[in-house]
């Protein structure tokens, strides 16, 4: 069951395109543990911040076909190193304008180059599973996993030294582009493309039968993922009270039981099946984020949050994969499709948590996922998976 962590270590293409994932998922880190300090510096209530919030989906869904497009133009690994140096720069952007009219088209930036890296990187990984036989889809997502939880923590540590929100991202930003243009020289040689004639475009379509019922599944896996990305560090520090060190644990615990279950996915999920994996994982999002607001206690949130994330760690490699392989729709194609829908959870999600949190509280906001873990059990129980 470990064999295909040491095929991915030891496999320079998949770890390069793997690093890739981290990156994503450490600038994230880096930005969610953040948002307290963005509510504060301009202001915010709970309804505001989840207004300004929508503009990082606005850019991302939007650029979703123009993203798979990139991918047939210039090939799957030029934008994956252009989707890596992109982010870096996007995301020195939010923390340092100055004005709260800046703080929107800021984040449409990120939401561009989040889309830009998350399709191409997927897609990279799909093809290195395919032509070299290997399998790594659920360990990149780990690498995501593991990116997100570094970035959850590092602001505890910058804290020490006394760097200002600003000087902390921008000295992260710098980090993840130095690490990004060293596994460029790897990833620019990985020759395969996707599977489609080049220069066709692919256009969104409505899904419906099999792909709707993977849509569903995966928009309440990612707004989970969402409102634990974007609202995990609000709630350790609005209802929780927690010392302010432990802020960004709440979102680490999460990232590091997600890694775990991400690590151990691609020996898992042939042993258990696909769906059982997928039941077993909503049951425990049920359960973790009860346990968060039963007991609004510093260690029981963390533990809470961490049960969430082994419960979702496995969600997206699967249905990812799927999507990759869904009839009659080549592999860029049918990632953005579902990458359109599922960033849509995943962005427009945490919107929502802020409004029923502004009308009520973020306890009660966040039984909202309690609903989507009852709703995605039951979709992956009769789904039949491509």
């Amino acid at each position: 069951m470990l064999l295909h962590l040491l095929q991915f270590f030891t496999h320079r293409r998949s770890i390069s395109v793997g690093l890739g994932f981290f990156i994503l998922g450490f600038l994230f880190g880096n930005w969610a543990t953040l948002i307290p300090y963005i509510k504060t510096k301009f202001l915010l209530d709970d309804a505001d911040l989840g207004l300004i919030l929508l503009c990082l989906p606005a850019g991302a869904m939007t650029f979703n076909p123009i993203a798979a497009n990139l991918i047939s133009k210039f090939g799957s690994s030029r934008t994956t190193i252009f989707g890596m140096i992109f982010l870096c720069l996007a995301y020195m952007l939010p923390v340092s304008v100055g004005t709260v009219f800046l703080l929107p088209i800021s984040l449409i930036f990120v939401g561009i180059s989040i889309t830009i890296l998350n399709i191409s990187a997927n897609n990279m990984a799909t093809l290195l599973e395919k032509h070299e036989n290997v399998r790594i889809m659920s360990t990149c997502h780990g690498m995501f996993s593991v990116g997100l939880m570094s970035g959850s923590v590092m602001r505890s540590f910058t804290l020490l030294v006394g760097l200002s929100e600003t000087h902390h991202m921008l000295v992260m930003c710098v980090l993840a582009l130095i690490l990004s243009l060293t596994i460029s020289s790897i990833i620019i040689k990985i020759p395969y493309q996707v599977a489609y004639r080049h220069g066709e475009k692919i256009k969104l379509i409505i899904p419906k039968g099999t792909l709707l019922t993977i849509i569903i599944i995966s928009l309440c896996i990612n707004v989970t993922e969402g409102c634990m990305a974007d609202w995990a560090s609000v709630y350790m520090t609005d209802i929780v009270r927690a010392n302010p060190y432990f802020v960004g644990w709440g979102l680490f615990g999460y990232s590091f039981m997600m890694a775990f279950g991400r690590f151990f996915g691609d020996g898992i999920i042939p042993v258990l099946g696909r769906n059982q994996v997928l039941m077993y994982g909503a049951i425990l999002v049920v359960t973790g984020i009860t346990l968060a607001i039963a007991l609004p206690y510093t260690w029981a949130a963390i533990t809470g949050f961490g049960i969430v994330g082994l419960g979702v760690s496995c969600g997206a490699p699967i249905l990812y994969a799927a999507a990759s392989r869904y009839p009659d729709l080549p592999a860029a194609g049918g990632l953005a499709i579902m990458n359109t829908y599922a960033m849509a959870g995943f962005l427009l999600g945490p919107v929502v948590i802020g409004f029923i949190s502004n009308l009520t509280n973020l306890a009660i906001a966040f039984s909202l996922v309690i609903l989507l873990g009852i709703l995605w059990f039951f979709q992956a129980k009769k789904v039949e998976l491509p």
